[in-house]
């Protein structure tokens, strides 16, 4: 994930928490907030030293950055995402890590119609 496709600033992600709407699991929260021009998309990711040492919150974003590379293709562009890691996601590897940030994006109904089938067997 590039550095441009990161939400980083303080500003932008109060932005987004005071104008986006939030989705939910038992691992992480999502918000997303829509953008005006067209643009592809931007993740920020906050993990709280509640969860654990640098080095286990660090697994937590590299896990998340690279399940949103693995579903750029079917998560909608125009959005700007914040994702918020519980403290369940501290025991989780890469594919349970991914397997949730599914759930919680098709709760927000931002993974195109497309994406559904291959993640979804029950549709």
């Amino acid at each position: 994930m590039r550095k441009d496709q990161r939400v980083k600033k303080n500003k932008e992600f109060q932005e987004i928490f005071k104008k986006g709407t939030s989705y939910a699991n038992r691992q992480f929260v999502l918000y997303l907030l829509k953008k005006e021009e067209p643009q592809p998309f931007r993740i920020g990711i906050s993990v709280s030293k509640k969860i654990g040492n640098a080095v286990c919150r660090n697994k937590i974003k590299r896990y998340v950055r690279q399940s949103f590379l693995e579903l750029k293709e079917d998560v909608q562009g125009n959005y700007d995402y914040l994702i918020i890691a519980r403290k369940p996601a501290a025991e989780m590897n890469f594919h349970e890590v991914k397997s949730s940030l599914t759930h919680v994006l098709k709760r927000g109904k931002v993974l195109k119609r497309s994406s559904f089938g291959k993640y979804d067997s029950k549709k």
